[in-house]
């Protein structure tokens, strides 16, 4: 039952994060913050329903290694040390995140999944969390349909996962750390916090989720010198219960629908040009 609900995990996680954010804060900030619950309710019950997506995505990135890539491919990857691999899918594994990241903030219709994710105001390591559980597939779909469809070893996609794990609640504590150098090639928790940030000049920037060197490459990056981002969150006022977070896609998605509809009926009932 433990292992289900990942207790010893997240006993493990607070154990270790809730101390270094007292001791290198970056913001003030209490400890049982605002939105504590919500989080706490999208920590242990969300991987029940993003289990069934990463099973679904597994799945179909199985067959596809087994009916559709060619054998040479196989073997070639097959060969290659458990090292060489482990490098190489954090590094495919990170691609595949910052192109999903990307279209969720690109297309409206993603970005309303997304959106639940960026609700959270009072950043720390524990809204790592709060994401839709659509949002979490899609982006499992981005980073692990491609690792185990080209046919990584299970140890190398497992490093992967752990490090991810762990770098998730890295990047989003509220801690003082910037990297020095290497901020142009790992996303550090500065480098993350200018995602979240509510401030126009930042938004749309820093996609990554371990390799910054992609924001730089791809010209999506915001990390201004000196500064640091002061308020988070978006425009529009979101629900601060779980199920209404569930539920807010679904609304957001329902109520354009309606608009279109409106706007559609208001736009046959103007006079043409030829009627005037």
């Amino acid at each position: 039952m433990d292992e289900l609900f990942g207790l010893s995990r997240f006993l493990l996680t607070l154990l270790i994060f809730v101390p270094i954010e007292r001791l290198f804060a970056a913001r003030p900030q209490q400890l049982f913050r605002r939105g504590l619950l919500t989080d706490m309710a999208f920590q242990f019950v969300n991987g029940w329903l993003i289990m069934v997506g990463v099973v679904v995505v597994v799945t179909m990135a199985v067959l596809v290694n087994q009916s559709l890539l060619p054998s040479a491919v196989k073997q070639a990857i097959d060969g290659l040390p458990y090292l060489v691999q482990a490098v190489l899918v954090i590094l495919i594994g990170d691609l595949g995140v910052y192109w999903t990241h990307r279209i969720l903030h690109a297309v409206p219709a993603m970005w309303q999944i997304h959106a639940v994710h960026h609700a959270v105001e009072e950043l720390d390591w524990l809204a790592a969390v709060h994401q839709h559980p659509l949002d979490v597939a899609f982006m499992k779909a981005g980073s692990l349909f491609p690792l185990f469809a080209l046919g990584f070893s299970t140890e190398a996609i497992g490093t992967y996962i752990l490090v991810y794990y762990w770098q998730a609640y890295l990047v989003h504590a509220n801690v003082r750390l910037n990297y020095g150098p290497l901020r142009y090639i790992l996303v550090s928790p500065e480098f993350h916090h200018w995602h979240h940030s509510s401030e126009k000049e930042a938004r749309d920037k820093n996609f990554a989720g371990m390799i910054s060197f992609y924001d730089w490459l791809f010209g999506s990056v915001y990390l201004p010198k000196g500064q640091r981002p002061k308020t988070f969150g978006v425009d529009n006022p979101m629900p601060s219960n779980y199920l209404a977070l569930l539920a807010y896609p679904f609304v957001a998605w329902a109520s354009k629908r309606k608009r279109d509809a409106e706007s559609r009926e208001i736009t046959k009932t103007l006079p043409t040009e030829s009627g005037r």
